[in-house]
């Protein structure tokens, strides 16, 4: 499995990960050991899938996990924590919620719908002013002209 959170141990024996076997399915496995494998690789083995079998149809499928497992393990800061968060420009005003957000070789991109598009907004610094967890809010600075390029 591959991560993104920028941490080797965050996920621990126990901890839930919920498998998207089919469209809109989030099956829940528990984890019953954890090795790193790289910076950003984990091999994980899961309760019940001892028969090859099982495993191979884990693999290739999409994974998710509770945010207070990412938060718990310390990485409250990580960008997957802010999907649903209100992103706000100091010009614009409130942009729209976070709907997804991407990791790319060299930054965190959100997707936010804006008037009818879907923008992504590069969450580095100087763009990137602060994070408010409690309030939900993500507070940015905009390019001047950024949101006209997406109509």
């Amino acid at each position: 499995m591959t991560h993104v959170t920028g941490k080797k141990n965050w996920l621990k024996k126990g901890d839930v990960l919920f498998v998207s076997i089919r469209k809109d399915s989030h099956i829940p496995h528990f984890v019953a050991q954890v090795k790193s494998a790289a910076a950003d690789e984990l091999i994980v083995r899961l309760e019940d899938t001892e028969a090859v079998e099982v495993a191979k149809k884990l693999i290739g499928k999409e994974v998710f996990i509770n945010e207070d497992v990412l938060v718990k393990s310390g990485v409250e800061d990580s960008p997957l924590l802010w999907i649903g968060f209100l992103l706000k420009d100091e010009t614009a005003g409130e942009i729209g919620v976070i709907r997804d957000v991407f990791q790319t070789a060299n930054q965190w991109l959100a997707e936010v719908p804006y008037n009818g598009n879907e923008v992504l907004i590069p969450l580095v610094t100087p763009i990137l002013q602060r994070v408010d967890i409690n309030a939900k809010c993500v507070f940015v600075s905009l390019p001047e002209g950024l949101l006209e390029v997406y109509g």
